[in-house]
C-alpha cells in the first residue's frame, strides 16, 4: 500500500469555514464528471455566480445587467453563456412575468452521467476570439 504524504495546510489562519446560512456551492461532479469541459469560460463564470447567489432551491434572481456587471461579461457574452447553461440542462429560467427580459435562473441538479463532449463550448470559445457572432 502506498503511503501518501501528510497534507501540509499552508495557512491553517485561514481554513475556510462554513457560516451561517451557506447556500452556494458546487457540485465536485462538475470536475469528476467533465462538466467544466463543457463550458466556457464565460458559462463557467456564470454558473459559478449563481450557484453563489442562489437560495436554498437554486434559485436566483439577479437581472440580466448585474450578472453581466459582476462577473465582467458583455451583455452578448452573458447571453451565451446563460444559453450554453441551459442548453446543458444546468440552468433553467423563467421569466419574472410574460414578456419580461429578467427572470429567475435555477441552479439545478446535474443530470445524471457524464457530461456530453466539450467540443461545443470549443467552438463558441473560438468564435468569440475571432470575433465572428454565431
Amino acid at each position: 500500500m502506498a503511503r501518501h504524504r501528510p497534507i501540509v495546510v499552508p495557512r491553517p489562519d485561514r481554513v475556510r469555514r462554513l457560516e451561517g446560512a451557506p447556500f452556494g456551492w458546487l457540485d465536485t461532479r462538475l470536475l469528476r464528471q467533465g462538466w467544466l469541459r463543457a463550458l466556457s469560460p464565460e458559462a463557467t463564470a456564470v454558473y459559478t455566480f449563481l450557484c453563489l447567489v442562489a437560495n436554498r432551491q437554486g434559485v436566483s434572481y439577479y437581472r440580466r445587467d448585474r450578472i453581466a456587471a459582476e462577473v465582467g461579461l458583455s451583455e452578448e457574452a452573458l447571453h451565451r453563456a446563460l444559453a450554453r447553461l441551459r442548453e446543458l440542462e444546468l440552468v433553467a429560467y423563467a421569466p419574472f412575468r410574460a414578456g419580461a427580459a429578467d427572470g429567475f435562473h435555477q441552479v439545478l441538479a446535474l443530470p445524471p452521467g457524464p457530461a456530453p463532449q466539450g467540443l461545443p463550448a470549443l467552438v463558441e470559445s473560438l468564435a468569440d476570439r475571432l470575433g465572428r457572432p454565431r
